[in-house]
């Protein structure tokens, strides 16, 4: 396998893992809403002896919901670390420096609209 296949093999396997990603995200953001519809409904503050425990059980769920944005931003992260360093080797090995946008000669063109 070539380098340039190699790269693209790598973008391939990113753009699909970006996939389930927004895939996971869609599911979560359904998953919250029906947890607020539920909270909304039956959580009331009727339903805790004081107003430190409704306040508690309310700080439990968005602690849960910052998790997991905090986990999906360390992994969005890390993906942008592994795209720079692939793009600073590519950038360092071609001759034409930046003029396939920071992939040289990556995509077998010199950068520049060849269709017209």
């Amino acid at each position: 396998m070539s380098r340039n296949d190699s790269y693209l093999s790598y973008l391939d396997a990113t753009a699909k893992i970006q996939y389930n990603v927004a895939l996971i995200l869609e599911a979560k953001a359904l998953h919250a809403e029906k947890s607020r519809n539920w909270i909304c409904q039956h959580l009331s503050t009727a339903a805790y002896e004081s107003n430190a425990e409704h306040v508690k059980q309310a700080v439990d769920i968005h602690e849960q919901l910052i998790e997991v944005i905090d986990g999906i931003t360390k992994m969005e992260v890390a993906f942008a670390k592994n795209l720079g360093v692939l793009i600073a080797e590519e950038d360092n090995s071609s001759l034409g420096g930046s003029a396939g946008g920071g992939f040289g000669d990556l995509f077998g063109g010199s950068g520049l609209d060849d269709t017209k």
